[in-house]
C-alpha cells in the first residue's frame, strides 16, 4: 500500500504518537537533568555543612585561648623575705597568697593548706614577673606595689566558664573553697581579662597558661625553607628533563610510573626513610628543621614533578614550533618560552605541595619531633617542634587547658594554609598568560 493510499486519519494518529513519545522523552531528560542538578546542590550543601561544622567546632573550642585572666592585687614587698641580691629566689607566689588570704580575712591552718590552695590559683609566671620588677627597681622593697598576677590554667578556665560548681569534683582540680575565693575576687573587681599574647610570643611549656606556638611556627617555617630550597629546583628540573629533553623509551616510562606511585605512598613511609637515612646513617641532628625539611622535600618531590609536567604539557606545541622556527635552540625554547608560559601552573603546584607538607604529622613523629621542646629554635640543626606535632602533643596532654590551645593551634595552622593557597591563586593570576 502506498503512502497516498493510507487514510489521513491513521497518518495523523501516527504523528501524534511520535510527538507524544518525543515530548515524553524530553520530559524524562529534563527530569534527569533537574535531579542531577539537585544531587549536585545536595552534595555541595553536605560538604559545606560538614566544613561549617568542623570550623565551628574548632572555633568554639579554641577562641577562649586567645584571651586570659589575671588578678591585680597590692603586694607588700617584705624586706624580711626578699633577697635583694637574688630576688629570683624569693617565693613570690606564697607571699602573694598569704597576703591575699589576710586581706580576705581567711585564717590559714597550721599546715599552711589554705595558703597552698591560694597559691595554686596563680601561675608560676608570677614569681618571674615580680623578680624582674624588683631587679629593675630595688627601691620597691619595703613598699606596697600593685601586681597583675597571672592566673593558673584551672582558675583561668573557671572565669571562661569551662569549669563551674556544677562540674563534678572528680573532673576539676579546683575545690569549692577556691571557687569561692575566685568569686569574691571577681566581685571586688580584681579580675581582668586581656589578650593572650603569650600564645604567640612563647614556645611550648608544661604549664598550659605559659604555652605558646612561636617555637612551633618558627620550626615549621624553617622546615618549609629547607623543603623549598631542595624540592623546588630538583622537582622542576626533573620535570623539565622528563618532559622536554629525555628520549621516550622504557627507562623514562619506568621513571614516570615510579614517580606517580611515589605520590601515593603514605607519608609515614617517608618518615621511616628519613629515620633510617638521615638520622641513623647520616647522623644528622634528631628533631631538627634540617631533617624535617629533608623528609618533607622527599615527600613533596613527586607532587611538584607531576604538577610541573602537567603545566608543561598544557603549553601549545605551536609555541615550541614557532621558537624553533625562529632559530632558537632547544634549551632556549624551553627556558625562554615554554617554562615562562607554564610558570603559573608550576608555582601553583609547588605552593600547594608546600602547604600539604606543612600539615604532615606522621613523618615528623618518626624523626623525633614529638618530643617536648620548650625553647625557640635559632638554627637548622637545633631541636624544635612543628605545628602538626605540637597539636598532637597538646591534644594528648592531660591538662584541660591544653585542649583549647590545641584548637587555637589548629586555627593558626589553617591560617598558614589559607595564606599559602591564596598566594598560589594570586601568583597564578599574576603570571597567567592567554594564547
Amino acid at each position: 500500500m502506498t503512502e497516498a493510499a493510507i487514510p489521513s486519519g491513521r497518518t495523523a494518529d501516527a504523528g501524534a504518537v511520535r510527538a507524544d513519545r518525543l515530548r515524553s522523552g524530553l520530559r524524562r531528560r529534563y527530569a534527569r537533568e533537574r535531579r542531577f542538578k539537585l544531587y549536585g546542590l545536595l552534595a555541595i550543601g553536605v560538604a559545606v555543612g560538614f566544613l561549617v561544622l568542623l570550623l565551628g567546632r574548632i572555633f568554639d573550642q579554641g577562641h577562649t585561648a586567645f584571651y586570659a585572666h589575671s588578678i591585680e592585687t597590692p603586694v607588700y614587698m617584705d624586706p624580711a623575705r626578699i633577697d635583694r641580691a637574688y630576688p629570683q629566689g624569693t617565693n613570690f607566689e606564697l607571699l602573694v597568697a598569704e597576703q591575699q588570704l589576710a586581706r580576705m580575712g581567711v585564717q590559714d591552718d597550721a599546715q599552711g593548706a589554705r595558703a597552698a590552695a591560694m597559691r595554686g590559683l596563680f601561675s608560676s609566671e608570677l614569681k618571674f614577673l615580680a623578680a624582674e620588677r624588683i631587679q629593675a627597681e630595688p627601691e620597691l622593697i619595703g613598699q606596697t606595689v600593685r601586681i597583675a598576677a597571672p592566673l593558673a590554667d584551672d582558675a583561668d578556665l573557671y572565669f571562661k566558664g569551662e569549669i563551674t560548681l556544677d562540674t563534678p569534683a572528680a573532673q576539676r582540680r579546683l575545690s569549692d573553697e577556691q571557687i569561692g575565693w575566685l568569686d569574691r575576687m571577681r566581685a571586688e573587681g580584681m579580675v581582668s581579662s586581656h589578650f593572650n599574647s603569650a600564645l604567640f610570643t612563647r614556645g611550648d611549656s608544661t604549664e598550659p597558661e605559659l604555652a605558646g606556638v612561636l617555637g612551633a611556627v618558627i620550626g615549621s617555617a624553617l622546615m618549609l625553607l629547607v623543603t623549598a630550597l631542595i624540592a623546588l629546583p630538583l622537582g622542576v628540573g626533573a620535570a623539565l628533563y622528563l618532559e622536554e629533553f629525555a628520549p621516550k623509551g622504557r627507562l623514562t616510562n619506568l621513571i614516570e610510573v615510579n614517580i606517580n606511585n611515589l605520590a601515593a605512598v603514605p607519608s609515614i613511609i617517608y618518615g621511616l626513610l628519613g629515620l633510617a637515612l638521615f638520622i641513623n646513617w647520616m647522623h644528622l641532628p634528631r628533631a631538627s628543621p634540617l631533617v624535617g625539611g629533608l623528609v618533607l622535600a622527599l615527600m613533596a618531590l613527586p607532587t611538584i614533578i607531576i604538577a610541573t609536567r602537567s603545566s608543561l604539557k598544557a603549553v601549545p606545541p605551536s609555541i615550541r614550533e614557532a621558537a624553533l622556527a625562529m632559530g632558537a635552540s632547544k634549551t632556549q625554547t624551553v627556558f625562554h618560552h615554554t617554562l615562562p608560559l607554564a610558570m603559573p601552573g608550576v608555582m601553583t603546584g609547588a605552593i600547594i605541595s608546600m602547604a600539604h607538607a606543612l600539615g604532615e604529622t606522621a613523618p615528623l613523629l618518626l624523626i623525633g619531633m614529638v618530643s617536648f621542646v620548650p625553647g625557640i629554635p635559632h638554627g637548622l640543626t637545633e631541636p624544635t617542634g612543628a605545628l602538626p606535632s605540637l597539636i598532637y602533643i597538646w591534644e594528648n596532654a592531660s591538662e584541660r587547658a591544653f585542649h583549647e590551645r590545641t584548637a587555637a593551634a589548629i586555627m593558626v595552622l589553617l591560617a598558614f594554609m589559607i595564606v599559602m593557597n591564596a598566594a598560589a591563586v594570586l601568583l597564578r593570576r599574576r603570571f597567567e598568560r592567554r594564547w
